[in-house]
């Protein structure tokens, strides 16, 4: 059974058994910043299940596109990893439960495939439960299977969470023993190579706390409501129906690998056994090829780009590991061109879009290859003498400043070193190459920061630096200071003078302007020279110690060496320094709350506002949200004093003083106090008591990336000020709906409720308009050579479900004993889309729908033979893909 009808199946079935169907989401998981792609059936129903969005319909049926890529490594090596798989997935959102969700399943593994479902042999299905889970085990045992064949398994591998609190619960797996040949009896506990897991069911019936991994949690109760999420493999069910060893020689994948091994020279399989344990390396390097150039064509069909970052590295990453397998197996030309359409016309019947977006898909894949030859052609010579030099040496790792050699110079990414030099019995100085790349890291920070400041070049402020010593910073208890003028630095260099309408950068010999640093915003402000004057637009430190204020000459000339006058804007400085006190306030308050593991990673620290960012687990509950804000603004009412001082680094240590992960000190620290609450190493500005910061107001907090959280608050008037808009708008809500305040929320849910009840009415009473001509256009049908041929055009606004539906309910209203063909075109946003359907009387005639949509649109289109559809052309076309469809039944 070919991969795409399997697929149709699975989403027939559970259509059939109510389910709406919901097409895959794109493989970037753009919506969650914690993942880079959705990696699980169930990712674009998260929101329904953690109870954020009310689902639009109660159980759904998919089949989602994943990819993941954490063992990597492994891919090749055995029956079960691949990057790019999809995901069958039939869901419930407090509808059925295992009642429902077992049977369901039973039913389609096992019925037989002329009655539409994938005729796996019952007495070869396995199943197991969880631990305690004494319902699901009941309802397999009333379903068939006997009890021999369910086994009873513990929280690593029959109970199921997201790794955070929230809803979980325990699974129920199906297992298909493939036979003696490939691995021991005794079932999925013995060998989990020959009793091969393809059905995952997911009972999410409790919510946990408390998570500290996937087996230490607590269980808090039970859900109100009830939920199935269930994940079956389609590469894993091909396997089995199409009789194949693993996922790599399905149809969607195998001739990929065989085209792989035509250009090599292998023949594919004739040195492994049928275990993936027994294959030889060829059979790896093949199977590599096949899997990631896929993934590589799904990647880039959905957005994906190769670039070093992200989504794009991880690309890029797959792309030239294939690359590189398929030169080690010989083939030294360009690959991809070779083996991208043959994945390509793998994935059509599944995903038509491949071959209208093939050009573009080609594009970027092709120029990929072509750079990374160019990569290898450098980079592996150098690396090839590397290893020949360190083997020779008697040395047994490639040293760290060869590998950020090869990395840096040549582009040879440093996971490919590792590879290469494993296969030669090497390690790699990793902790060497990281060291470089920290250096490096830091020099690029420092030349970022030379470029925000108009210069690339570093000589010049070093030359200001080496002659005349470091800047002294007197902000902390000064607001306006007599200086020199050291030195002007324009885009040029040094400079003598700057007139009006210059930009220009001065640097003083004592400044009261604090350079941006430690997440703090620079000062702003008035520099007076002689009979010129210049606005402070911003203030670096491009290189440490020297003090370089961006500015714009307003009025006169100013000139290098005269004295000037230095004050800066007090009340963009103390907004700011508020805003920095209320970070070390969310720092030890969330601390205080999550534990010391809730550490900075990150903050910024503006006028009135403020963003911190802190490594944590999980997310921030909003009733722990609450407390941390309540507990902040409680440390401002006691209007603890703020003090700075001056200590070693040992006596910081000793009094509990927190440190930034990742920063550099020196011997001699600066620390903050405030009161006995916070204490914290810090260069920034700060006010002198925390009542003066007035109010914290926490605006949000979520996720910025894996493990990471980011808090956004505001403070003092900007805090006051968005209450004061709260109010107003509550206030004005309330006497809308003439409730008091504290019944507003509840009135916006009712209105929101009752607008989503009345489009879904709307969209019935449109279904209903579309259907109601469908019994007279049947009755017109026009007779085309002994066909009963109805061409028409949905109303005006039907759907795309709509114009499907109205062309099955035709096709059903012709007599079955006549050949009938119903095409039915509408026009959306400027677009002509088209659908057909064909009866049985029809298609045995040889007409098929898939067939006549692809002569309306010159080869696109896709579907079966009784229902397919086509769309794109301009919605001027509606007549002539009618006419067209007519002519085609005509010439059939």
């Amino acid at each position: 059974m070919k991969t795409a009808e399997i697929k149709r199946r699975y989403l027939a079935h559970f259509e059939a058994n109510g389910h709406a169907v919901v097409p895959s989401a794109p493989l970037p998981a753009i919506s969650d910043p914690n993942l880079l792609f959705v990696n699980a059936g169930m990712v674009q129903f998260v929101p329904y299940f953690l109870g954020q969005q009310t689902p639009p319909y109660p159980r759904a049926v998919s089949v989602q596109k994943c990819i993941r890529t954490p063992d990597i490594d492994e891919v090749g090596k055995t029956s079960r990893h691949g990057t790019f798989f999809q995901m069958n997935g039939n869901f419930s959102f407090g509808d059925y439960f295992k009642a429902g969700a077992i049977p369901l399943a039973w039913e389609l593994t096992t019925k037989p495939v002329d009655q539409g479902g994938f005729g796996l042999d019952p007495e070869r299905v396995w199943a197991t439960v969880y631990l305690d889970d004494d319902e699901a085990y009941d309802i397999w045992l009333r379903t068939g299977v006997p009890a021999e064949r369910i086994v009873r398994r513990g929280k690593k591998d029959n109970f199921w969470s997201m790794g955070i609190p929230g809803p979980a619960g325990p699974c129920s797996e199906l297992y298909y023993d493939r036979g003696p040949e490939y691995g021991l009896e005794g079932g999925p506990e013995v060998d989990e190579d020959r009793y091969l897991e393809f059905w995952n069911l997911v009972f999410m019936q409790y919510e946990i706390a408390d998570v500290r991994s996937k087996e230490e949690f607590r269980i808090v109760g039970e859900l109100p409501r009830k939920n199935i999420d269930t994940g079956m493999g389609l590469e894993r069910m091909a396997s089995i129906l199409q009789g194949v060893d693993n996922l790599y020689e399905i149809d969607e994948v195998r001739p990929i690998l065989d085209r792989a091994a035509e250009l090599t020279g292998k023949r594919y399989g004739v040195h492994s056994g049928h275990a993936a344990n027994q294959s030889h390396p060829d059979d790896v390097r093949l199977r590599v090829i096949a899997d990631h150039v896929r993934t590589a064509l799904m990647l880039i069909g959905d957005g994906v780009t190769p670039s070093n970052e992200g989504r794009g590295y991880v690309l890029r990453r797959i792309m030239r590991r294939a690359i590189r397998a398929v030169r080690l197996l010989g083939w030294q030309e360009r690959a991809l061109p070779e083996l991208l359409p043959v994945a390509r016309d793998c994935m059509v019947p599944s995903y038509p879009e491949l071959a209208k977006d093939f050009d573009r898909i080609s594009a970027y894949a092709y120029a990929e290859e072509d750079a990374f030859l160019a990569t290898l052609r450098a980079g592996t010579t150098i690396l090839d003498t590397a290893i020949t030099e360190t083997r020779t040496s008697g040395g047994k790792a490639l040293s760290g400043d060869k590998a950020f050699q090869l990395h840096d110079t040549y582009g040879f990414p440093i996971d490919l070193t590792l590879e290469i030099a494993a296969e030669q019995g090497l390690d790699v100085d990793q902790e060497g190459f990281r060291r470089l790349m920290a250096d490096q890291r830091a020099r690029a920070k420092a030349d970022a920061q030379a470029r925000k400041t108009g210069h690339t070049d570093l000589s010049a402020y070093r030359s200001v630096l080496d002659s005349g010593g470091p800047v002294t910073f007197t902000g902390y208890t000064e607001v306006t200071r007599e200086s020199t003028v050291r030195a002007l630095l324009g885009a040029e260099g040094p400079r003598a003078a700057a007139v009006e309408g210059d930009l220009v950068e001065l640097v003083l010999d004592t400044t009261p302007f604090y350079a941006e640093g430690g997440g703090q915003q620079p000062d702003h402000g008035m520099i007076t020279v002689g009979g010129g004057q210049v606005e402070v637009l911003d203030v670096q430190q491009p290189v440490p110690g020297l003090i370089v204020h961006r500015a714009r000459v307003i009025r006169g000339e100013v000139r290098a060496g005269e004295t000037g006058y230095a004050e800066i804007d007090t009340n963009r400085r103390r907004a700011i320094s508020r805003s920095h006190t209320a970070t070390h306030l969310v720092h030890q308050t969330m601390r205080n709350f999550l534990g010391e593991s809730a550490t900075q990673a990150g903050s910024l620290n503006a006028p009135g506002r403020l963003r911190f960012d802190f490594n944590t687990a999980t997310g921030v509950a909003p009733s722990v949200l609450h407390d941390v804000e309540q507990q902040i603004n409680e440390v401002l009412l006691a209007d603890l004093e703020v003090h700075a001082f001056i200590t070693s680094q040992e006596e910081a240590r000793r009094i509990g003083a927190m440190a930034l992960f990742g920063e550099k000190y020196g011997e001699q620290v600066r620390v903050v106090e405030v009161g006995d609450y916070a204490r914290e190493l810090c260069g920034g500005t700060h006010v002198s008591r925390s009542g003066q910061l007035g109010l914290v107001k926490i605006l949000s907090e979520g996720s910025i990336g894996s493990g990471v959280r980011r808090v956004e608050a505001l403070v003092g008037i900007d805090a006051f000020n968005f209450l004061a808009r709260e109010h107003l708008l509550v206030a004005r809500l309330a006497e809308l709906y003439r409730v008091p305040a504290e019944q507003v929320a509840d009135r916006v849910e009712q209105t929101v409720t009752q607008l989503r009840d009345a489009e879904k009415e709307l969209e019935k009473l449109r279904g209903q308009l579309v259907l109601g001509g469908a019994a007279a256009l049947a009755a017109q049908a026009k007779d085309v050579r002994g066909v009963a041929y109805v061409g028409t055009e949905a109303p005006e606004g039907a759907a795309g479900n709509d114009v499907r539906t109205l062309a099955q309910e035709i096709r059903g209203r012709i007599d079955p004993a006549r050949p009938g063909v119903v095409a039915v075109a509408a026009r959306s946003n400027g677009k002509a889309s088209l659908v057909v359907a064909v009866n049985a009387a029809a298609r045995s005639r040889g007409l098929a729908a898939n067939d006549l949509v692809k002569a309306a649109f010159s080869g696109r289109g896709g579907g079966s033979p009784d229902l397919a559809q086509g769309g794109g052309l301009p919605g001027s076309e509606v007549p002539n893909l009618l006419l067209t469809v007519e002519k085609a039944v005509a010439e059939a």
